[in-house]
């Protein structure tokens, strides 16, 4: 084989090696991985929800709320308004460190923007004191 083939060669496996690096990078981990892998994962513990806030479960891409006790919601911790990472909750509030828009921790509405969509719910189920997709 000549060292131009060679290359040739090489260059291309190496083309194709990055292209399905990348493809399997996708959007950072957002897709879906389907309710039957899901189900049933322990996502915390209900005493990690305090009553009046919440917990950031990065990587689930959720944040889960206590609005009232015994009462758990969880709502896609990605910001409707630039996609940033929500940092926790405050003040009865899921917020998002980027731009400080708001979401109101029992329903995911938003509470003060420049996020103007709601913040998407997640089921969840809770047995006994483990909080898991629903």
């Amino acid at each position: 084989m000549s060292g131009v083939a060679r290359r040739t060669v090489v260059s291309a496996a190496g083309a194709a090696g990055l292209a399905a690096a990348l493809a399997a990078c996708g959007d950072g981990g957002t897709e879906d991985k389907g309710t039957e892998e899901q189900a049933g994962a322990t996502l915390a513990r209900t005493g990690d929800i305090p009553v009046g806030g919440g917990k950031v479960i990065a990587g689930q891409g959720l944040v889960i709320t206590q609005p009232k006790a015994g009462e758990f919601k969880a709502f896609s911790s990605k910001c409707t308004h630039a996609g940033c990472a929500v940092s926790g909750v405050k003040d009865g509030a899921i917020v998002c460190p980027c731009h400080q828009s708001h979401f109101d921790m029992s329903d995911g509405s938003v509470k003060s923007g420049p996020a103007t969509s709601p913040l998407p719910p997640t089921p969840i189920q809770v047995v006994g004191d483990e909080i898991s997709f629903g």
